[in-house]
C-alpha cells in the first residue's frame, strides 16, 4: 500500500495529526471554510499553486 504524504511538510509521511485541517487565522479552530483567510478586502487575491497532483481524490475521506 502506498503511503500518503503530508501536505504541509516535504518528505514526511502523513500520520493523521490533523494539522492540515486547522484554521490559518485561529490555530485552535478546525477549518470550516469560512474563507476569512482569503477574503481580505483587497482589490484582488492570489493563491500560488506550486504543484498539481493528478489522480482521483475523495473529499469525504481525504484520500486519493
Amino acid at each position: 500500500m502506498e503511503k500518503k504524504m503530508c501536505v504541509l511538510y516535504d518528505d514526511k509521511v502523513c500520520n493523521d495529526c490533523g494539522e492540515c485541517n486547522m484554521c490559518d487565522l485561529d490555530p485552535n479552530k478546525v477549518c470550516d471554510n469560512c474563507m476569512k483567510c482569503i477574503n481580505t478586502g483587497a482589490d484582488y487575491n492570489a493563491i500560488e499553486i506550486d504543484e498539481i497532483i493528478e489522480g482521483e481524490y475523495d473529499p469525504t475521506t481525504g484520500e486519493g
